[in-house]
């Protein structure tokens, strides 16, 4: 199997504050590699678990939007092996997981495959391996570098210029958090299309990470409920446009509305600050 390495002294800080370089190496690497990619029409599975799934849905919604083909985004438990793709890329940052191993052991020499990896000693368990080492983390650490910068290199690969969001992403760890955030106690994170995956990105860091209830819904299925009398600190946080509907509702429910006409990606860096900077709490 074929290793697409990028083995350069890393420049970027590990953590939240390294995303922005990352991207900019992603998008760099993604250029150089474009033939391992998927191409415009092939048929594409696209699998992770955890965040790298959060990210799978978003790349997946995002590449059929922009009209280069059918995509399916899977959790690697959940592969549908009936189904026919001219390409499976799997997102995996340690490339060490029995279930991802698994999956591309099985559909090897029929369906051609890449594995996106932050590992720099991840096992080739694909037919091509990008290693973005770059963007490794500790195992024990929130996942922070590789979810976003392997949606970065796909997005980057789809032809998108991702400078506005490395600036936005720039201000995002630079902007203090609110008191309004710090002291929520519930997050409900809403999306539509390609943002949808970020929204899940989202309330899984909440939940796994700062110990607090959080949700994720597709914006336009979203229909806030009451604030009940006493509690305080419910927060609706939508990736993308707000329809005017929707924060009237919130208002009259007596929610906090938050949203942000940055990159949505940029401001999924927003939530990791949250999470890693916010006390425990005890999900109800």
């Amino acid at each position: 199997m074929n290793r697409e390495d990028d083995r350069d002294t890393p420049s970027a800080e590990h953590g939240v504050e390294g995303q922005p370089d990352c991207w900019t190496r992603a998008a760099e690497l993604a250029a150089r590699h474009r033939e391992v990619l998927p191409r415009r029409g092939e048929r594409v599975a696209v699998v992770g678990s955890g965040a790298s799934y959060a990210m799978a849905q978003a790349y997946a919604a995002l590449r059929e939007a922009e009209g280069h083909g059918e995509t399916d985004a899977f959790s690697a438990s959940a592969f549908l092996y009936g189904r026919e793709y001219d390409r499976i890329v799997a997102l995996t940052r340690t490339g060490t997981a029995p279930v991802m191993q698994r999956l591309l052991g099985k559909v090897h020499d029929s369906v051609p495959s890449v594995a996106i990896t932050a590992s720099p000693d991840a096992p080739g368990i694909a037919d091509h391996t990008l290693r973005l080492d770059f963007a490794d983390e500790p195992a024990a650490a929130i996942a922070t570098l590789f979810p976003t910068t392997v949606l970065a290199l796909l997005r980057a690969h789809l032809g998108e210029n991702l400078d506005d969001a490395t600036d936005d992403a720039y201000e995002a760890i630079e902007e203090s958090l609110p008191q309004v955030l710090l002291g929520a106690s519930q997050f409900t994170f809403l999306g539509s299309g390609w943002t949808y995956g970020i929204a899940e990105a989202a309330a899984q860091l909440m939940r796994d990470n700062a110990g607090t209830w959080a949700q994720a819904y597709q914006e336009p299925e979203y229909r806030p409920r009451p604030v009940e009398p006493g509690r305080q600190g419910e927060v609706t946080w939508v990736f993308g446009d707000v329809p005017e509907r929707l924060a009237q509702a919130v208002r009259e429910a007596g929610g906090t509305l938050v949203s942000s006409a940055r990159d949505p990606l940029a401001e999924l860096v927003r939530v990791q600050r949250l999470a890693v900077a916010g006390p425990a709490r005890p999900v109800t």
